[in-house]
């Protein structure tokens, strides 16, 4: 594939993806000269993550996991040296990742002739923003944390256009490590099923991410005999939910979930449904299975509130990895002096390790020839387990962590595996 020059295509999709508002720091990038010496040539490997605001402990692990697996590698993927340069996408004011921040961080490196690989974004909406744009400058992306249905696949969970909309060029050069929500639905339904639930009050933050997954936690629910009392978006600058908590008690909700992220005020919305449903059972999917969710000192719920609360995450205890994944956390342990990482931090390392051996796969490094590697990727045996990549860019892994709380921390509850739809 060549690549095309960011064009009119590429503006489109953006501004569609800025319409839907559908989360480091950032070095100078490589000048995709020779490395010094003559020798193979400097390739460089971009993330983009929201580094400031509720993630921020997840994704800062996510490029602490990212740093390490290149260091490991002496920095080098094959004979060719490696540049990394990780960008934020977020800002301060926003507190979390923002849409202007995002095509910025691509459009870099769709720009850069140097670029191999481009690992992100952490947030699915973000990555509404970044597909178009990386695609028409022919640039293979790995997201390390994006599960939103839409992205690959026209499965429940995904709006019209999907995901055709974002590869203008009609050729994939997006894929992803963790499994989309069409899988993830179908587990929260039985979750909240094996827990007695009968009616559910749906709520969901209006982002890609959060629609598309409560999209699919209605289909999986229909088919299930659960039933969903309402599928309601919020508003995440509203001062309170009590109204909306009160409609669902006064429908006889016994449970409460939210498709979301924390950054949109979930801290807030549980809160006033706990209150209001006293005895109901509470769920989130990973966007919420956080620190910065579970733990009120970093402005999370209450202990009351988290004590009723369970969570999907695609990070499975060290004791359900392979010996591998249980090294890779001794030895951050060891190296960033963290006895007790945020999971989501092997998820970088493997998006890294998956870089470099594609790039490595490809022989020549050139971006056409590393995507055919990328989409290549069969029976990888890695930290995670594992897993092959399909045509859509989908990782076979499938299982997921049940998490509930524990002192203000998420305690491991349960694996349960999903079925592929």
């Amino acid at each position: 594939m060549t690549p095309k020059p960011i064009g009119s295509t590429a503006l489109a999709c953006l501004a569609g993806a800025l319409a839907l508002s559908v989360g480091a720091c950032g070095s100078d990038s490589g000048d995709g000269g020779d490395a010094a010496g003559g020798g193979a040539k400097e390739l460089t490997i971009y993330s983009s993550m929201p580094l400031q605001g509720a993630s921020s402990p997840q994704t800062k692990a996510i490029v602490n996991g990212m740093q390490m697996a290149l260091e490991q590698a002496g920095n080098k993927a094959g004979e060719h040296p490696i540049k990394y340069v990780s960008m934020d996408n977020s800002t301060a004011q926003a507190g979390t990742w923002t849409p202007e921040a995002t095509s910025s961080n691509a459009l870099k490196a769709a720009q850069d002739d140097s670029a191999a690989v481009y690992i992100g974004e952490f947030n699915s909406g973000a990555a509404a923003v970044s597909i178009p744009i990386l695609n028409e400058g022919g640039v293979p992306q790995i997201s390390p944390g994006n599960t939103a249905v839409g992205l690959t696949t026209d499965e429940p969970g995904s709006t019209q256009g999907e995901p055709d909309k974002y590869y203008p060029t009609g050729t994939r050069t997006y894929t992803r490590i963790v499994a989309r929500d069409s899988i993830k639905g179908p587990v929260m339904v039985q979750v909240m099923k094996e827990d007695g639930c009968t009616k559910v009050q749906l709520t969901n933050d209006k982002e890609v991410y959060g629609a598309g997954l409560a999209q699919a936690i209605e289909a999986a629910a229909k088919g299930a005999g659960l039933t969903i009392i309402s599928n309601e978006a919020i508003d995440k600058q509203a001062s309170n939910y009590r109204s909306m908590a009160q409609r669902a008690a006064g429908a006889g909700a016994d449970c409460f979930a939210f498709s979301g992220i924390t950054g949109n005020n979930a801290a807030q919305l549980f809160k006033d449904f706990a209150a209001a449903l006293p005895s109901a059972k509470l769920y989130g999917p990973d966007g919420v299975c956080e620190s910065g969710f579970v733990d009120p000192a970093k402005g999370g719920v209450p202990a009351d509130v988290a004590a009723r609360f369970k969570c999907t995450s695609p990070t499975l205890p060290t004791s359900e990895l392979p010996p591998e994944g249980q090294k890779f956390f001794d030895d951050y342990g060891a190296k960033y002096g963290d006895s007790a990482p945020d999971p989501y931090s092997i998820y970088g390392y493997e998006a890294m390790k998956l870089a470099l051996d594609a790039i490595e796969r490809s022989k020549t490094g050139e971006k056409a020839d590393v995507l055919k590697a990328l989409f290549a990727t069969k029976d990888r045996q890695s930290v995670l387990g594992t897993y092959s990549i399909d045509g859509n860019g989908d990782t076979s892994l499938t299982d997921m962590a049940i998490e509930t709380v524990e002192n203000s921390q998420l305690k491991f509850d349960k694996v349960v595996t999903g079925a592929q739809p």
